[in-house]
């Protein structure tokens, strides 16, 4: 039983919030160079070294999803996880400096639908959490911590 919980809380909540932290900074680059406050080439640089470790991750969850049978949360990672690969593939991954500003705005809709899956698998992830431990805290008997700084 515990180990469910070490799982959710100690696994794959950070992983998941470092993806939308990492996704998150994504759009707000993209956002950024839409307002012409930086430059193609440093746009792409920033995306670009963060591309890689982000597909990591990524599939890093869904391998832990699969691994231990969770079917809900591999039924949210599974397509952007595909979606990544296909990418990866095709080398279709890394933002190409000279066609940055043709292709802003479809990167940027592409991130911000990762960003809503992330943020519901994150929704997903809390609640495994918080359903592991009360499960693993069921049976427990707390204690009046003003009964046990009294007695003696």
């Amino acid at each position: 039983m515990g180990w469910n919980l070490f799982f959710w809380l100690v696994i794959c909540f950070p992983l998941n919030i470092a993806l939308v932290a990492s996704t998150f900074y994504q759009i707000l680059i993209l956002t950024d160079l839409e307002a012409d406050y930086v430059n193609p080439h440093e746009a792409s640089s920033r995306i670009n070294y963060l591309v890689v470790p982000d597909f990591i991750g990524q599939a890093t969850l869904c391998a832990l999803f699969l691994l231990t049978g969770q079917w809900f949360m591999i039924l949210l990672t599974i397509p952007v996880t595909a979606y990544h690969l296909m990418l990866y593939v095709k080398q279709q991954h890394l933002l190409d400096v000279t066609e940055m500003f043709r292709a802003v705005k479809a990167e940027k809709k592409y991130r911000i639908v990762k960003f809503a899956l992330y943020l519901f698998t994150l929704a997903a992830v809390v609640f495994r959490a918080i359903a592991a431990g009360t499960i693993l805290f069921h049976n427990f008997e707390f204690e009046d911590v003003r009964s046990t700084l009294f007695e003696f």
